[in-house]
């Protein structure tokens, strides 16, 4: 029995290892992205650039998120998805009162940056949709985190096809639509997750009591049982 769960410990050890390793690389990437789409979205006026690079932000989020609770107790899980919630609440905010400014001075965005930049984005997701794919039935977080990056590249190709459709009719509104129809999925997410959060804050608040009151006293057995669990799981 020993030896079976110093061979599931080892398992998930190296589990954990892999999956890190690629975490931090999306990561990376998506960080990147952010500050790229998000400047060149003030620069070249456009709404759907400024809503894709939160696309980007809340990716980095999620990667930020998932290395973070790997280990983690349901406490910190909830802290870390509040802090992310604001954050994506923040910025949501942002991109549909810039759309709101554009609209008021009629601003035409530049269709060149859009193309380019949607397109770098669309390849850097690509990327961690490449890292992600041979994780996707790790665990639920691994699997939610690779569809998360799968769904965004459905957005990415939305700005260069906003792009192009900005070139052709010389008009602010495709630029308009589809940046707010980003950020209101990106607000939509943002209230669940803080949502969630919450409802997960109350919860592992009540267990914390709970393992208090039980004195906390797990055995060896037991860690490696959870361990087990938290694998499978």
């Amino acid at each position: 029995m020993d030896s079976c769960c110093e061979n599931k410990a080892g398992e998930l050890a190296q589990l954990r290892a892999n999956q890190s390793r690629v975490l931090y690389i999306a990561l990376a990437i998506n960080a990147v992205m952010f500050l790229v789409e998000f400047s060149a979205g003030w620069i070249a006026s456009s709404t759907a650039l400024l809503g894709d690079s939160l696309d980007m932000f809340g990716d980095a989020s999620v990667y930020a998120l998932t290395l973070f609770v790997l280990d983690r107790s349901q406490r910190a899980r909830a802290g870390a998805a509040l802090f992310k919630g604001g954050f994506m609440l923040l910025f949501g905010v942002l991109v549909v009162a810039d759309a709101v400014r554009k609209l008021l001075v009629q601003e035409v965005p530049e269709a060149e940056w859009m193309g380019v930049i949607g397109a770098l984005a669309l390849l850097a997701n690509g990327i961690c949709f490449a890292l992600l794919y041979s994780h996707r039935a790790d665990d639920l977080n691994m699997r939610s985190t690779w569809l998360c990056s799968r769904n965004d590249l459905f957005a990415n190709s939305s700005v260069i096809v906003a792009a192009g459709l900005v070139a052709v009719t010389n008009t602010l509104w495709p630029d308009i639509i589809v940046g707010l129809a980003i950020a209101a999925l990106f607000l939509y997410s943002a209230w669940q997750v803080i949502r969630e959060g919450m409802e997960e804050w109350r919860v592992g608040g009540s267990e914390q009591s709970a393992s208090s009151g039980n004195g906390g006293g797990n055995t060896a057995a037991d860690s490696c049982c959870s361990s087990s669990q938290r694998a499978d799981s």
